[in-house]
């Protein structure tokens, strides 16, 4: 906490408002709105729940295939499900771990041929950083297929892209054009879980620049109450909304937002002056067009260079109680998907399966899964701690 947030909620407390709703929602709402450059938004409570009324609004249903990148975290895929519709997962490219838009191109191409396109396209924006946009959207729009960013990490990051449609921030020491992460797609999710840079404990966030989709979300975000004295219901809805306390952190966490992720920054370049000499060691790339807020310091271990590979660096960190984790398993890897020609259990998708799928690519995803380990990147994190992660990772070459 910065310690704004105290004052927030305070206000919060002596309004006796801290039901879901409230002051503390409206001003959070308007406040994130402009902070980031989209025109409007609707705080939830959760990025989950952010997706899946994106998905609603936009009229998934069985029968849909949308695109997702495969290398994720599970929230951004269920929604799918949610819906009824079938997920299918696009691998990563090299140079940044998103979505490969070449891939993504492609397949598009092929679906037009088949006519059967994606009801809509899922890139994330992975660890903070930022998908390709420009060469996300621009088949997408091609194609007329809305694209949902999962900005769920990428809270304080942007990407350089050409002129175009969208609000703009200027970075005025470059003298460039930046965009924040969800700018210009049709509808942009994010997360205040507690492991994000900007968190209200748990909550999350739906940005469009078009407002009938927010004010639809907003809508079936509490219980698609109708407009009557009682409680009349011509649609169902969901429980959803963000409370009037959590909102208040928020607006705290709005106002230092800048100075964590400089504090990721710092982190990340501790780890990489340190670590950077290793023989088998990789850092997550920084994408040519893009300012990645760093939200986890990522690394790739190579074993036969290094000497260890990532399950023992992860395991030799944990015995000196130090938290490591792989990077998120790939979708088409979750044994909750049955995917065509592949599956966890070693079978082929027979057209009856449970939560049936499909995946383009893979191997990259893979690859980065096998040997991707993510370290401690709190912003509370002093040098000392850093250090002594540092120490034990070295200490893992044989």
């Amino acid at each position: 906490m910065g310690g704004e947030e105290l004052r927030f909620i305070q206000e919060a407390f002596e309004s006796n408002y801290i039901a879901p709703l409230g002051p503390q929602v409206d001003a959070f709402e308007q406040e994130f709105a402009n902070k980031v450059g989209i025109a409007h938004a609707v705080a939830v409570s959760s990025g989950t729940a952010a997706m899946h009324l994106a998905l609603r609004v936009l009229g998934v249903g069985p029968g849909d295939e949308i695109f997702a990148s495969t290398l994720t975290f599970i929230g951004s895929a269920t929604p799918i499900l949610f819906q009824g519709a079938m997920p299918v997962f696009v691998d990563s490219d090299r140079s940044t771990w998103n979505m490969d838009p070449d891939l993504l191109d492609r397949e598009l191409k092929a679906c037009a041929k088949r006519g059967k396109l994606p009801k809509v396209v899922v890139p994330t924006d992975l660890y903070g950083q930022c998908c390709d946009y420009d060469r996300i959207l621009r088949p997408c729009e091609k194609y007329g297929v809305p694209v949902i960013a999962d900005a769920a990490e990428a809270m304080g990051s942007y990407y350089q892209r050409g002129e175009g449609r969208g609000q703009r921030t200027e970075d005025r020491k470059k003298g460039r054009i930046w965009s924040h992460a969800g700018v210009r797609a049709r509808a942009a999710v994010f997360s205040f879980n507690g492991n994000k840079i900007l968190t209200t404990s748990g909550g999350g966030m739906l940005a469009s620049d078009d407002r009938d989709l927010i004010e639809q979300a907003r809508f079936l975000s509490q219980q698609a109450r109708d407009p009557a004295p009682h409680y009349e219901h011509s649609t169902f809805g969901y429980n959803y909304r963000m409370s009037n306390i959590l909102a208040a952190i928020g607006r705290g966490q709005l106002k230092v937002l800048e100075e964590r992720v400089e504090k990721r920054h710092q982190i990340f370049e501790h780890y990489k002056d340190a670590l950077g000499d290793l023989p088998g060691i990789e850092f997550m790339p920084e994408a040519s067009y893009g300012k990645s807020n760093r939200w986890l310091t990522v690394i790739l271990i190579s074993p036969d260079e290094f000497g260890a590979d990532r399950e023992q660096v992860r395991l030799a960190l944990e015995a000196e109680n130090i938290e490591a984790r792989p990077l998120w398993k790939p979708m088409h890897m979750q044994p909750v998907f049955d995917v065509l020609g592949y599956t966890a259990q070693g079978t082929r998708y027979t057209g009856k399966a449970r939560n049936p799928a499909r995946v383009l690519g893979g191997e990259v995803a893979e690859d980065l899964f096998n040997r991707g380990l993510c370290l401690p990147s709190g912003t509370a994190m002093t040098d000392s701690d850093l250090d002594h992660i540092i120490s034990a990772i070295r200490r893992c070459r044989s």
